[in-house]
């Protein structure tokens, strides 16, 4: 399979931890969606959306979406939990995570890496709905090893990609003693480096 993706979107980046972690072989297409590359004729004729990741499978299908990718891509491995109720709470987490974590952590770390912008730039809500976000994962990480279920699971590995990136858009993980605990060991189980 293809994996077309930007190697600095964590949303691309979930679906490469995923195959490395569980041995799937691929080949990565580097797109840069700051020059515009998702939205050529040839791009948009495998993912309309014009967005990255997307995923060209060896039959042809493409598959985009980087937490409907992972789901699939790990189908009956160790970071999908066995027990029906568990997987349905990784689930939750999946959602929550696009909904409720990403559009804040990675939307403004986006404006300060990317377009350059400072810190009093940010939109204030969004710098609060990213805090609230990280209050609940440290409300949780506080009594759970992981997200759900004992083990790791494609939970974790979701809300990874942002997380141990959030202080690149000026969130301070200084305060998340239970989140920063839980980024080390999701990154030593995935095989990352720690992030400086």
């Amino acid at each position: 399979m293809r994996i077309y993706g930007d190697i600095n979107s964590g949303n691309c980046l979930k679906v490469k931890w995923v195959c490395d972690k569980l041995a799937l072989p691929y080949r990565w297409i580097a797109v840069d969606t700051m020059k515009g590359e998702t939205r050529t004729p040839q791009f948009l004729a495998m993912n309309a959306a014009g967005q990255v990741p997307t995923v060209l499978f060896d039959d042809g299908r493409t598959l985009a979406q980087s937490n409907a990718i992972i789901r699939y891509l790990a189908r009956d491995s160790v970071l999908l939990p066995r027990d029906a109720f568990t997987a349905a709470k990784m689930d939750e987490w999946l959602f929550w995570e696009q909904y409720s974590h990403e559009p804040y952590i990675a939307v403004c770390r986006f404006q300060l890496v990317y377009l350059g912008k400072s810190a009093s730039e940010l939109d204030p809500e969004k710098v609060r709905r990213g805090y609230a976000a990280l209050d609940r994962m440290e409300q949780h990480l506080a009594t759970h090893r992981f997200f759900a279920g004992e083990e790791m699971s494609l939970a974790d590995v979701s809300l990874l990609a942002y997380t141990r990136l959030a202080h690149e858009g000026g969130f301070d993980l200084g305060r998340y003693p239970a989140v920063r605990r839980w980024i080390g060991e999701a990154e030593a189980s995935l095989g990352l480096p720690p992030v400086r």
